[in-house]
């Protein structure tokens, strides 16, 4: 870079104009606007139903079948107010791509009219056809097929696309005998087996009061910006 461009650049950003300074929104106004949190599922269910899903979250207990209904009313009605009309059912298959079965709020009535419904039955089990999956002839059809089961350890969410806004249920894939069709199922089961032998061992040390034991990973990367201005050169690094 000639001396003139170095002099020209430092001009520019001495010369330049601040930007107006904004005030920010709060915190709570943008986090997790789009995900059917706790907070969200204490807001909109019955205490005793809330209880019992936070549970089945927290401690990995048997999921009580009969608050699904009052569960998925709820999720359709905050996933509604949002402006979703579809849900989905999002999975990992063993293809290092997201898939999901997508459906519509829709229920068609005998008299040809339609509601907008979301039963605890959709909600818990979904069926896209398992058919495609390599078998090499070693297995009918109907078992082949694979069933998503939601994953209550992950919160719903609303998504946008192109094609307007959908409720995501996050769900495990399994084959009707119970075998993994996805990369979640054998995380889920590693972490259940973990939280046993964890519990046993803080058992055996004496302890009673045991809350599950659970791992979390997540991605971390940190980015840094900086400009060294010095009497003739302007240096950016990152």
């Amino acid at each position: 870079m000639s001396h003139e461009l170095r002099v020209q650049a430092v001009s520019q950003i001495t010369d330049r104009e601040p930007l107006p300074s904004k005030v920010p929104q709060r915190l709570e106004a943008l986090w997790a606007t789009d995900v059917f949190t706790l907070s969200k599922m204490q807001a909109s269910l019955p205490k005793d139903v809330f209880k019992s899903i936070k549970k089945t979250i927290q401690t990995g207990g048997k999921l009580d079948v009969s608050v699904a209904g009052i569960v998925a009313s709820a999720m359709k009605d905050w996933a509604t107010s949002k402006g979703a009309l579809y849900y989905a059912h999002v999975f990992y298959p063993m293809t290092n791509a997201t898939a999901e079965k997508h459906d519509g709020f829709i229920s068609v009535q005998p008299d040809g009219s339609v509601l907008t419904e979301f039963s605890g039955k959709l909600l818990v089990q979904g069926e896209p056809d398992g058919s495609s999956f390599p078998s090499g002839g070693l297995r009918s059809t109907f078992e082949a097929r694979g069933y998503t089961a939601w994953d209550v350890t992950s919160p719903a969410y609303v998504m946008e696309t192109d094609n307007g806004l959908t409720l995501c249920i996050p769900t495990v894939f399994i084959s009707w005998t119970g075998e993994a069709l996805d990369k979640k199922t054998p995380l889920l089961r590693s972490i259940a087996a973990m939280n046993k032998a964890a519990t046993r061992v803080l058992g055996l040390l004496g302890h009673t009061e045991i809350a599950p034991v659970s791992s979390s990973c997540g991605a971390e990367q940190e980015y840094f910006w900086w400009t060294l201005i010095l009497p003739t050169t302007v240096q950016t690094f990152y």
